[in-house]
């Protein structure tokens, strides 16, 4: 007589689970096959796509900005309480993409140019400028022969590889963004087309923000438990707050610090003060590195022309970073980012040997992120094995019983 089979869920769910296996498996080898098509498949999406990324990025962007004026405008417009609410909306998202327009056209027309004919005539003249120097190393350094010779090269080397990447790399970029913005009709088009309709996305958003952010807790609250659903809405919570307060905070930080330096630069007479004050601006903006990175291009940019003047202004950046440090800086981005400095150094040092530039700014704020997570997690991991938490109890730490888990530390000498 013949056992009747019995269904069993078990063999169901391994047999679903060996099939997505090998379906994922063949997806995967099918992907590697064909993998420049596929590339090239989504950058024809991205391509597509690109005006509404714009329009996220310059709705994160003005985010900030757009709040403030809207509380601000709450409390200054009309008595009734609708129209109110109105019209601080929409005055404040108008005022928003405005001052991004102005700071745009600002850089395309006024800066960019200046900054151009400044690398150019650099470039133009760098014979004339390592040759002055040149002169002036000797002089100041003729009873010094071994130590004339040694400045001499190492003058001779930077120059060279000053020359070479302003030639080379800067030059050549800037004429093309140059020339894509003044005369190339296609990339022209393409980029005035993205800002606009980027800057129509951010204004659907910035006016819509409540209903984009219920609609998203909605479809959080459907697809996961509640509890899931709070723990991945705190960490959004806490990676908008950690890339805002950073981003929002180094921008307007740099921006200062480069405003500030123009105005001292032109005050003191020194050569290309744009340029300079535009190269220590926007390195700024790369924590612990930034203010380095800056200040060594620059001096030796006027140092080529005046080398007093590169003293001079050597002094004056020193001291306006330690202004920046330790008082601009704190009072715009807080006390601190979370983490100590040798972890900032391993994130600007691992972002930006992945990314390059991009990577050395974003690189703080993705590894406090990632850093908060992981701390989380040992934090709840130890707390359900009922040990202590906090770093002064493991710094004195002598051993942990296993089956008490009684916490036995380093007896202190007298």
């Amino acid at each position: 007589m013949r056992r009747r089979f019995k269904w069993d869920k078990k063999y169901l769910y391994w047999g679903i689970t060996a099939f997505l296996v090998i379906a994922a498996a063949v997806l995967f080898y099918m992907l590697l096959q064909h993998l420049p098509d596929v590339k090239k498949g989504l950058d024809r999406i991205m391509t597509i796509l690109a005006p509404f990324v714009w329009g996220l990025v310059i709705a994160y962007l003005l985010l900030p900005l757009t709040r403030q004026l809207e509380r601000l405008l709450s409390s200054k417009a009309m008595k009734n309480a609708h129209m109110k609410g109105k019209f601080a909306r929409v005055a404040s998202i108008i005022i928003s993409e405005i001052v991004l327009l102005v700071i745009l056209t600002a850089f395309v027309l006024l800066i960019l140019p200046q900054l151009y004919s400044s690398i150019e005539t650099i470039v133009v003249n760098s014979p004339e400028y390592y040759n002055k120097m040149s002169k002036w190393v000797e002089l100041k350094l003729e009873d010094h022969p071994e130590i004339e010779q040694y400045v001499a090269q190492a003058l001779e080397s930077m120059s060279n590889q000053l020359i070479d990447l302003v030639k080379n790399r800067l030059l050549p970029s800037m004429g093309n963004v140059i020339t894509s913005v003044t005369t190339g009709v296609y990339a022209a088009f393409r980029g005035v087309y993205n800002l606009i309709i980027g800057i129509i996305v951010s204004i659907y958003i910035l006016s819509n923000r409540e209903m984009a952010k219920a609609g998203f807790r909605k479809v959080l609250y459907t697809i996961f438990s509640v509890e899931t659903a709070e723990r991945i809405r705190s960490g959004i919570l806490f990676t908008d707050r950690t890339f805002m307060g950073f981003l929002s905070g180094k921008l307007l930080d740099s921006a200062i610090i480069g405003l500030v330096c123009y105005i001292v630069c032109v005050i003191l007479k020194m050569p290309y003060a744009l340029l300079v004050s535009v190269m220590i601006g926007i390195t700024n903006i790369i924590p612990f590195f930034g203010p380095l990175i800056g200040l060594i291009p620059s001096a030796f940019i006027i140092l080529l022309v005046d080398p007093i003047k590169c003293l001079i202004f050597v002094i004056f950046i020193i001291i306006l970073q330690q202004i920046d440090g330790n008082i601009l800086g704190p009072k715009i981005l807080g006390s601190s980012v979370g983490i100590n400095g040798f972890w900032i150094m391993f994130a600007i040092i691992l972002g930006g040997g992945l990314f390059s530039f991009t990577g050395m700014i974003l690189g703080v704020p993705v590894f406090v992120v990632i850093y908060s997570a992981l701390t989380t997690l040992i934090d709840k991991k130890l707390r359900r094995e009922d040990l202590p938490q906090d770093f002064e109890t493991y710094a004195r730490l002598d051993y942990i019983d296993p089956a008490t888990r009684e916490v036995h530390l380093k007896k202190t000498e007298p």
